[in-house]
């Protein structure tokens, strides 16, 4: 029974006896479910129920999940509207399917900026940047009741901290339950929301943890202390890591340690049962899984992560090896944290843990209802470790510890000691620091909610966290923004004094309610498609290089390119007879392909004249969904190509936001019969590498939930009838043949073998004899046109004979006598069993 089925009927029950109806009926659902509340959840559910503001400051591990759980519950007993909001957007689909168990999938909703379903739910699970633009559109008539705030800590945040202050400063109609381990002195916070909302604030804090932390501080070497832990009982162990790299190495090097017995291998193998490992890392993680080892972090494909969290929870994975993201509120159940370190690179530096985050991850050991206590071990960096066992050498010959010779941390390494350890233990998460920011997104949103601008911004700036002095350079700048709109004519003063809203100025074009959220220079992409030939044989894969240009760079994929780049172009200066040193001149200015650049730089200045807002964005040239379809990958040959393994998450991302920005932005007089192909094809590859969210929306259905059929369709389905069956959508399918088809003329193009074997290497002695046709076709001529043209559609042809296929792929060769050709058979059935496009037939065919 979902929890939204425990609703009390309130009808005939008197007003003064409405919250212990309501609170009755959800202590019986805690009971079902064999679950008694701590005092510290008692104390904050009772506050969210009497109508207060609650900030709940307990331990990580305490149970703020079943607090948030009941404030959602009183609030749909009451007939409000909650916003459940979580720092990233793969926290908040996490959420919004846990909810979705909680209390039943018609209840609740799902808001990322990218992806909204049932979004005029009760409950809503959202990013903080989604409820701080709707406070600032809307201000105190924004349609919100009660705001939970999870890992309110990130309030400090210096560039996304603003969206967590926001709405304490704009909804003061709305109660807010506030909730993180590790927010240090709130008192300043407990009286500002009171004043604010006119509620009493309650504060549930305390440092007693429901199940108490064992700290150490180790010298010897990790996978030693892996052992050690394993032997002493203490798994489930995280073995923490602040990069994905490591963690995976991490991982591959435990295969040597026997971790678990043949009979928790065969229940492993029970538990993953037909779960389809599709991709090369897939591949990888199964090996380690069913050796009881997991990896968790952020660049997995996110059915790996959830199979490795549902695996965590049988207790059947020993040893997790991940990244600290799991200090932010996932799910998986641990016994022992072993960090092997106590210095992260930020993004800007390397620098040691805040105490704040040291706590964070720390926070995760322990499991309430399972252990008496959890076990956090910090290693001692690896100069300490090796100092230690130079010194036991030295202990039996007075000797040689007199000429011991210690070694050191790498020049410009930060490193760290036990004091550094012991600091970190007992000290108390730094205080919050306001992170308010004034931007013309801001200003944007506020000059279209109703009433008088100049108040509303008065209020947002006077009335902030900052200091009086930072209010005043926020002032400064906001009219400075002010001005910039209005020479842009985008604002313009009303001449009758006030429109019928109350407004001085208003927005000369009312924006969407989004355009701050999904990709906010889709206006400008808009406007650059003018600025495209037409008539151009690459006019489609330039309108994908306008749109690739305005989305988030996936820093890994770029890299990885740059790189690929460069050792080609070192290759190709080496056989030129280029100097050494000459060569890494040169190659410092080899950077990833970066289609139309120029053009769109231009066009982008100009742009930014007329519309200042789009100054605060960067425009990103760059090539990753046309580099695919340049050389027909896969999302497999994608990977392959440039060592995207340890990334693929990183990469169906980026693919994703680039479907859904190709498939919603692109005007249809710009969608040529080539670029609907292409957007069918992408989406369907999104759907056969990862069809997670897909698979359990659809567990969760159910024909009466009101959900926009059409928007979940466009979000999920990605137009697949079939979400399992490769050839459900025959369009997409079609163009993944082509794809394959032209990858072989390229592969053949290049002389590259072996790679054609490996291609087709399941035909065996039925594939082509590669080396013959190679030496047949260059024997005639001296090159193969593999650019746009080559691709052309007259040089290929199918023909659809139920579940075969039949096709000619013609080699456009530079004489035009296109008298060699790829022709095969396509099994439709072996392609579903396979997973991508599967062959019965091909030969190298020469009229």
């Amino acid at each position: 029974m979902t929890l939204a089925e425990m609703l009390p009927d309130l009808t005939d029950v008197p007003e003064s006896l409405l919250d212990e109806a309501i609170w009755g009926s959800f202590l019986s659902w805690t009971r079902t479910r064999g679950i008694s509340l701590y005092p510290a959840q008692e104390e904050a559910s009772l506050g969210v129920l009497a109508g207060d503001n609650v900030i709940l400051a307990t331990p990580t591990g305490s149970g703020k999940s079943m607090v948030a759980n009941a404030a959602h519950f009183i609030a749909l007993a009451k007939g409000q509207r909650t916003f459940y909001t979580a720092p990233i957007k793969a926290l908040v689909s996490e959420k919004f399917f846990a909810l979705c168990e909680i209390f039943g999938p018609e209840n609740v909703g799902m808001m990322t900026g990218d992806a909204t379903v049932n979004g005029k739910a009760p409950i809503i699970a959202a990013t903080a940047e989604i409820v701080a633009n709707i406070a600032l559109r809307d201000g105190a008539d924004a349609a919100i009741d009660q705001v939970v705030m999870d890992e309110f800590h990130y309030y400090s945040e210096p560039d996304r901290g603003w969206a967590w202050q926001v709405p304490l400063l704009e909804l003061p109609k709305a109660q807010f339950l506030l909730m993180s381990a590790t927010l240090g002195d709130t008192a300043w916070l407990e009286k500002d929301l009171t004043a604010r909302t006119g509620r009493a604030t309650t504060y549930v804090g305390g440092s007693e943890r429901p199940v108490p932390l064992d700290f150490h501080y180790v010298y010897s070497p990790v996978h030693e202390t892996i052992e050690e832990l394993l032997d002493a009982g203490k798994a489930p162990i995280y073995v923490v890591h602040f990069s994905q790299r490591e963690a995976t190495e991490r991982a591959q090097a435990m295969t040597s340690l026997k971790i678990i017995d043949e009979e928790t291998k065969q229940r492993i193998a029970a538990e993953i049962g037909d779960f389809k490992f599709t991709t090369t890392y897939g591949k990888e993680l199964s090996k380690l899984l069913r050796r009881g080892i997991g990896v968790h972090h952020a660049g997995m494909l996110p059915k790996y992560r959830r199979l490795v969290e549902k695996l965590s929870q049988t207790g059947l994975l020993k040893v997790i090896s991940g990244t600290d993201t799991l200090g932010v509120g996932i799910n998986v159940p641990i016994r022992t944290v072993l960090m092997i370190g106590l210095a992260k690179y930020d993004g800007t530096r390397q620098r040691i843990l805040k105490s704040r985050e040291f706590h964070q991850i720390a926070g995760r050991a322990g499991r309430a209802g399972y252990d008496t206590e959890g076990t956090v071990v910090v290693e001692a960096p690896e100069h300490e470790i090796e100092n230690v066992k130079l010194r036991i050498k030295a202990t039996t010959d007075p000797k040689k510890a007199k000429k011991i010779r210690k070694k050191s941390a790498r020049e410009g390494e930060v490193t760290w000691s036990e004091k550094t350890y012991e600091r970190l233990t007992v000290a108390e998460p730094e205080q919050l620091n306001s992170q308010f920011r004034v931007s013309n997104s801001m200003l944007l949103n506020v000059l279209a909610r109703h009433g008088e601008t100049y108040e509303h911004m008065k209020h947002l700036l006077r009335t902030n966290h900052d200091t009086r002095s930072k209010q005043n350079a926020d002032i400064l700048t906001t009219l400075e923004l002010f001005r910039g709109l209005l020479r842009a004519g985008l604002v313009k003063r009303h001449v009758k004094g006030r429109d019928i809203y109350g407004r001085t100025y208003h927005l000369v074009k009312e924006l969407p309610r989004d355009f701050a959220l999904n990709q906010p220079l889709g206006p400008f992409a808009l406007a650059a498609l003018s600025l495209l030939d037409p008539e151009s044989e690459t006019y489609t894969l330039d309108i994908i290089s306008v749109f690739e240009a305005i989305l988030d760079d996936p820093r890994q994929i770029l890299k990885a390119q740059e790189s690929a780049a460069r050792g080609e172009e070192i290759a190709r200066l080496k056989a030129d007879g280029v100097e050494y040193t000459e060569r890494m001149a040169l190659i410092e200015e080899v950077t990833y392909p970066r289609p139309l650049e120029e053009l769109l730089e231009q066009a982008f200045e100009t742009f930014g004249e007329g519309n200042p807002w789009a100054k605060e964005f960067e425009l990103s040239p760059k090539s990753i969904v046309r580099d695919m379809i340049e050389h027909a990958m896969t999302f497999s040959d994608l990977v392959a190509t440039y060592s995207l393994a340890r990334s693929e998450g990183v990469v169906l991302r980026y693919l994703t936001d680039a479907w859904r920005t190709l498939r919603n932005s692109v005007p249809a007089e710009y969608v040529t019969e080539e670029l609907a192909d292409i957007i069918e094809w992408l989406g369907a590859l999104i759907k056969q590498v990862d069809s997670s969210l897909v698979d359990e929306w659809a567990r969760m259905g159910d024909e009466d939930t009101p959900i926009d059929e059409e928007t979940l369709q466009r979000e999920l389905a990605f137009g697949v009838e079939d979400p399992e069956a490769l050839t459900a959508n025959p369009r997409a399918f079609t163009v993944m043949v082509r794809n394959l088809f032209f990858r072989l003329v390229e592969m053949f193009a290049f002389e590259r073998e072996e790679q054609l074997e490996q291609i087709v290497g399941y035909l065996g002695d039925e594939a082509p004899d590669w080396a013959a046709a190679l030496d047949d076709y260059f024997a005639e001529y001296a090159d193969i046109d593999t650019t746009n043209a080559g691709r052309g559609r007259e040089y290929f042809h199918v023909e659809k004979h139920d579940r075969r296929w039949t096709v000619r792929q013609t080699i456009k060769d530079p004489e035009g006598d296109n008298s060699f050709a790829l022709v095969g058979v396509v099994d439709l059935d072996a392609s579903d069993e396979a997973g991508e496009v599967r062959l019965e037939q091909l030969r190298v065919e020469q009229v």
